[in-house]
Protein backbone atom coordinates (compact mmCIF):
# COMPACT_ATOMS: atom_id res chain seq x y z
CA UNK A 1 0.00 0.00 0.00
CA UNK A 2 1.48 3.38 -1.34
CA UNK A 3 2.57 5.56 1.89
CA UNK A 4 4.22 8.85 2.70
CA UNK A 5 6.34 9.43 4.96
CA UNK A 6 4.99 11.36 7.87
CA UNK A 7 4.89 11.98 11.66
CA UNK A 8 8.74 13.19 11.91
CA UNK A 9 8.71 13.87 15.36
CA UNK A 10 6.55 10.70 16.56
CA UNK A 11 7.64 7.54 14.81
CA UNK A 12 4.27 7.88 12.66
CA UNK A 13 3.77 7.31 8.85
CA UNK A 14 0.56 8.11 7.27
CA UNK A 15 -1.41 5.95 4.93
CA UNK A 16 -2.34 7.34 1.43
CA UNK A 17 -5.84 7.47 1.21
CA UNK A 18 -6.83 6.31 4.94
CA UNK A 19 -6.82 8.23 8.16
CA UNK A 20 -5.01 5.92 10.04
CA UNK A 21 -1.42 6.36 10.84
CA UNK A 22 1.71 3.65 11.20
CA UNK A 23 3.76 3.27 14.20
CA UNK A 24 7.43 2.62 14.22
CA UNK A 25 8.56 0.30 16.90
CA UNK A 26 10.16 3.18 19.52
CA UNK A 27 6.18 4.57 19.09
CA UNK A 28 4.11 0.94 19.74
CA UNK A 29 6.93 0.50 22.63
CA UNK A 30 5.80 4.10 24.26
CA UNK A 31 1.93 2.95 23.61
CA UNK A 32 2.78 -0.58 24.93
CA UNK A 33 4.60 0.69 28.33
CA UNK A 34 1.45 2.51 29.48
CA UNK A 35 -0.17 -1.00 30.40
CA UNK A 36 3.11 -2.80 30.06
CA UNK A 37 6.34 -1.12 31.77
CA UNK A 38 8.62 -4.01 31.37
CA UNK A 39 7.89 -4.85 27.62
CA UNK A 40 11.00 -3.79 25.69
CA UNK A 41 11.65 -3.44 21.61
CA UNK A 42 13.46 -7.13 22.18
CA UNK A 43 10.03 -8.68 23.13
CA UNK A 44 8.21 -6.85 20.81
CA UNK A 45 10.82 -8.58 17.56
CA UNK A 46 10.34 -11.83 19.53
CA UNK A 47 6.97 -11.91 19.38
CA UNK A 48 6.89 -10.98 15.05
CA UNK A 49 9.43 -13.89 15.26
CA UNK A 50 7.25 -16.13 17.06
CA UNK A 51 4.36 -14.76 14.13
CA UNK A 52 2.03 -13.32 16.62
CA UNK A 53 2.25 -9.80 14.66
CA UNK A 54 3.30 -9.05 11.13
CA UNK A 55 3.82 -5.11 10.53
CA UNK A 56 4.35 -3.81 7.03
CA UNK A 57 8.14 -3.19 6.17
CA UNK A 58 9.69 0.48 4.35
CA UNK A 59 11.42 -0.64 1.24
CA UNK A 60 14.76 0.16 3.36
CA UNK A 61 13.43 -2.79 5.97
CA UNK A 62 12.15 -0.87 9.51
CA UNK A 63 8.94 -2.04 10.76
CA UNK A 64 5.90 0.05 10.64
CA UNK A 65 2.53 -1.21 12.98
CA UNK A 66 -0.68 -0.47 12.19
CA UNK A 67 -3.26 0.12 15.38
CA UNK A 68 -4.57 -2.92 14.49
CA UNK A 69 -1.20 -4.72 15.13
CA UNK A 70 -0.41 -2.65 18.57
CA UNK A 71 -4.20 -4.04 19.40
CA UNK A 72 -2.67 -7.65 19.10
CA UNK A 73 0.45 -7.04 20.84
CA UNK A 74 -1.23 -5.93 23.79
CA UNK A 75 -3.62 -8.29 23.67
CA UNK A 76 -0.98 -11.43 23.71
CA UNK A 77 0.55 -9.50 26.75
CA UNK A 78 -2.33 -9.10 28.39
CA UNK A 79 -3.47 -12.85 28.35
CA UNK A 80 0.52 -14.05 28.99
CA UNK A 81 0.15 -11.98 32.10
CA UNK A 82 -3.30 -12.55 32.96
CA UNK A 83 -3.36 -16.08 31.71
CA UNK A 84 0.01 -17.42 31.54
CA UNK A 85 -0.52 -19.07 28.36
CA UNK A 86 2.13 -20.35 26.28
CA UNK A 87 2.66 -18.15 23.02
CA UNK A 88 1.87 -21.55 20.67
CA UNK A 89 -2.17 -21.55 22.87
CA UNK A 90 -2.36 -17.89 21.76
CA UNK A 91 -1.12 -18.05 18.37
CA UNK A 92 -3.65 -20.94 17.42
CA UNK A 93 -6.37 -18.91 19.76
CA UNK A 94 -5.53 -16.00 17.18
CA UNK A 95 -6.06 -18.20 14.12
CA UNK A 96 -9.20 -19.56 14.99
CA UNK A 97 -10.44 -16.01 15.66
CA UNK A 98 -8.91 -14.17 13.06
CA UNK A 99 -6.94 -12.44 15.54
CA UNK A 100 -8.03 -9.26 16.74
CA UNK A 101 -10.37 -8.54 13.71
CA UNK A 102 -12.70 -6.78 15.82
CA UNK A 103 -10.45 -5.11 17.85
CA UNK A 104 -10.45 -5.28 21.68
CA UNK A 105 -13.79 -7.06 22.09
CA UNK A 106 -12.22 -10.28 21.02
CA UNK A 107 -12.46 -12.03 24.69
CA UNK A 108 -9.28 -13.94 25.93
CA UNK A 109 -9.06 -17.50 25.82
CA UNK A 110 -9.57 -19.68 29.51
CA UNK A 111 -6.59 -21.54 29.55
CA UNK A 112 -7.38 -25.25 28.75
CA UNK A 113 -5.45 -26.63 31.47
CA UNK A 114 -5.61 -23.83 34.35
CA UNK A 115 -4.02 -24.95 37.64
CA UNK A 116 -6.88 -26.07 39.83
CA UNK A 117 -6.82 -27.48 43.76
CA UNK A 118 -8.39 -30.93 43.09
CA UNK A 119 -8.44 -32.91 46.61
CA UNK A 120 -6.04 -30.53 48.11
CA UNK A 121 -3.21 -31.71 45.01
CA UNK A 122 -2.31 -29.16 42.70
CA UNK A 123 -2.40 -29.79 39.09
CA UNK A 124 0.12 -29.01 36.23
CA UNK A 125 -0.86 -26.31 34.13
CA UNK A 126 1.21 -27.34 31.16
CA UNK A 127 1.73 -31.05 30.36
CA UNK A 128 5.23 -32.43 30.76
CA UNK A 129 5.67 -33.59 27.03
CA UNK A 130 5.31 -29.47 26.07
CA UNK A 131 8.59 -28.08 25.09
CA UNK A 132 9.74 -24.23 24.86
CA UNK A 133 12.79 -22.03 24.26
CA UNK A 134 14.12 -19.42 27.42
CA UNK A 135 12.59 -16.61 25.60
CA UNK A 136 9.00 -18.42 25.82
CA UNK A 137 9.84 -19.29 29.25
CA UNK A 138 10.55 -15.54 30.03
CA UNK A 139 7.57 -14.59 28.64
CA UNK A 140 5.05 -16.70 30.02
CA UNK A 141 6.08 -15.95 33.40
CA UNK A 142 6.96 -12.38 32.75
CA UNK A 143 10.25 -12.76 34.40
CA UNK A 144 13.81 -11.51 33.34
CA UNK A 145 17.08 -13.43 32.17
CA UNK A 146 18.22 -12.53 36.07
CA UNK A 147 15.49 -14.04 37.40
CA UNK A 148 15.55 -17.31 35.25
CA UNK A 149 19.36 -17.63 36.37
CA UNK A 150 18.96 -17.35 39.86
CA UNK A 151 16.41 -20.11 39.71
CA UNK A 152 18.43 -22.04 38.15
CA UNK A 153 21.28 -21.73 40.13
CA UNK A 154 19.13 -23.19 43.19
CA UNK A 155 18.15 -26.04 41.23
CA UNK A 156 14.65 -24.73 41.08
CA UNK A 157 13.90 -24.93 37.08
CA UNK A 158 16.75 -27.18 35.16
CA UNK A 159 16.52 -26.76 31.29
CA UNK A 160 16.78 -30.39 29.06
CA UNK A 161 19.94 -31.20 27.02
CA UNK A 162 18.22 -29.26 24.29
CA UNK A 163 18.09 -25.92 26.15
CA UNK A 164 14.43 -25.93 26.53
CA UNK A 165 12.15 -26.45 29.23
CA UNK A 166 9.46 -28.85 29.53
CA UNK A 167 5.58 -28.40 31.18
CA UNK A 168 6.87 -28.92 35.01
CA UNK A 169 9.67 -26.27 34.45
CA UNK A 170 6.93 -23.95 33.29
CA UNK A 171 4.47 -24.43 36.07
CA UNK A 172 6.99 -24.21 39.21
CA UNK A 173 8.45 -21.28 36.98
CA UNK A 174 5.27 -19.89 37.43
CA UNK A 175 4.60 -20.40 41.15
CA UNK A 176 8.24 -19.56 41.85
CA UNK A 177 6.84 -15.72 40.59
CA UNK A 178 3.79 -16.02 42.50
CA UNK A 179 5.21 -16.46 45.54
CA UNK A 180 7.87 -14.43 44.70
CA UNK A 181 5.01 -11.58 45.28
CA UNK A 182 4.45 -12.54 48.84
CA UNK A 183 8.23 -11.70 49.47
CA UNK A 184 9.80 -14.98 48.72
CA UNK A 185 13.09 -15.52 47.24
CA UNK A 186 14.23 -18.10 45.25
CA UNK A 187 16.98 -19.02 48.16
CA UNK A 188 13.89 -19.38 50.81
CA UNK A 189 12.71 -22.28 48.37
CA UNK A 190 15.94 -24.53 48.54
CA UNK A 191 13.94 -26.02 51.87
CA UNK A 192 11.09 -27.05 49.76
CA UNK A 193 13.22 -28.09 46.34
CA UNK A 194 14.71 -30.66 49.32
CA UNK A 195 12.36 -31.74 50.64
CA UNK A 196 10.47 -32.74 47.17
CA UNK A 197 13.43 -34.39 46.36
CA UNK A 198 13.30 -36.76 49.35
CA UNK A 199 9.86 -37.27 48.62
CA UNK A 200 10.14 -38.19 45.20
CA UNK A 201 12.79 -40.88 47.09
CA UNK A 202 10.80 -42.39 48.95
CA UNK A 203 8.12 -42.67 45.78
CA UNK A 204 10.80 -44.34 43.87
CA UNK A 205 11.66 -46.82 46.26
CA UNK A 206 8.30 -47.88 46.10
CA UNK A 207 7.88 -48.35 42.09
CA UNK A 208 11.62 -49.09 41.86
CA UNK A 209 10.54 -53.14 41.65
CA UNK A 210 7.60 -52.34 39.46
CA UNK A 211 9.78 -50.44 36.70
CA UNK A 212 11.91 -53.11 36.82
CA UNK A 213 9.56 -55.79 36.05
CA UNK A 214 9.60 -57.38 32.19
CA UNK A 215 5.92 -57.12 31.70
CA UNK A 216 4.89 -54.12 30.28
CA UNK A 217 1.73 -53.77 32.07
CA UNK A 218 3.70 -53.99 35.01
CA UNK A 219 5.86 -50.65 34.16
CA UNK A 220 2.67 -48.96 32.93
CA UNK A 221 1.20 -49.91 36.72
CA UNK A 222 4.59 -48.22 38.31
CA UNK A 223 3.97 -44.72 36.57
CA UNK A 224 0.67 -44.96 37.42
CA UNK A 225 1.25 -45.71 41.10
CA UNK A 226 3.93 -43.13 40.85
CA UNK A 227 2.00 -40.49 39.65
CA UNK A 228 -1.13 -41.60 42.37
CA UNK A 229 1.48 -41.46 45.24
CA UNK A 230 3.30 -37.85 43.98
CA UNK A 231 -0.72 -36.71 44.79
CA UNK A 232 -1.13 -38.54 47.54
CA UNK A 233 2.26 -37.14 49.23
CA UNK A 234 1.36 -33.33 47.93
CA UNK A 235 -1.76 -33.29 50.22
CA UNK A 236 0.05 -34.66 53.01
CA UNK A 237 2.26 -32.17 52.64
CA UNK A 238 -0.51 -29.91 51.98
CA UNK A 239 -1.91 -30.54 55.22
CA UNK A 240 0.92 -30.88 57.24
CA UNK A 241 1.65 -27.00 56.47
CA UNK A 242 -2.16 -26.27 57.11
CA UNK A 243 -1.80 -27.90 60.52
CA UNK A 244 1.62 -26.41 61.42
CA UNK A 245 0.24 -22.94 60.58
CA UNK A 246 -3.01 -23.00 62.96
CA UNK A 247 -0.34 -24.22 65.62
CA UNK A 248 2.05 -21.28 65.20
CA UNK A 249 -0.79 -18.65 64.63
CA UNK A 250 -2.76 -19.36 67.43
Amino acid sequence: MPRTSGGAGDGTAIVSGTDRALLSIGAVLARLREEFPEVTISKIRFLEAEGLVEPQRTPSGYRKFSPQDVDRLAYVLRVQRDHYLPLRVIREHLKKADALDGGEGTPPPAPSEPREVLDGALEPAEPAALRIGRDELLAATGADEGALAEWESYGLVTAGAAGDYDGEAVNIARLIVDLGRFGLEPRHLRAVKAAAEREAGLVEQVVAPLRRHRNPQTRTYAETTARELAALSVRLHAAMVQSALRVRLS
